[in-house]
């Protein structure tokens, strides 16, 4: 499976790879989250991202909301890298 698979993380890899990434973002005061399209390897969130989009974090945001709107851009950039990931755009 190692490079041949795609995987959709809420966060802004390198960045909060594993659980919790919405919280831990708010934890540590950033301004802006968002969403990665990777290629999956063994190491956990850690192949080649693909991918980014970004949202910004308000000052009243909670884990709930922030994964609201980090979801409605993973089904953009998701449909967007998978298109370009058939159509062999990026080559390893």
């Amino acid at each position: 499976w190692d490079n041949k698979i795609l995987n959709i993380h809420p966060s802004l890899l390198p960045k909060y790879k594993g659980l919790n990434t919405h919280q831990r973002a708010i934890d540590a005061s950033d301004k802006i989250s968002g969403c990665s399209v990777h290629i999956v390897t063994s190491e956990l969130d850690g192949g080649l991202v693909l991918g980014q989009k970004s949202v910004n974090i308000s000052s009243d945001e909670t884990a709930q909301t922030l994964a609201e709107k980090v979801l409605i851009e993973e089904h953009v950039l998701y449909s967007k890298i998978l298109n370009d990931f058939i159509n062999n755009i990026y080559v390893q």
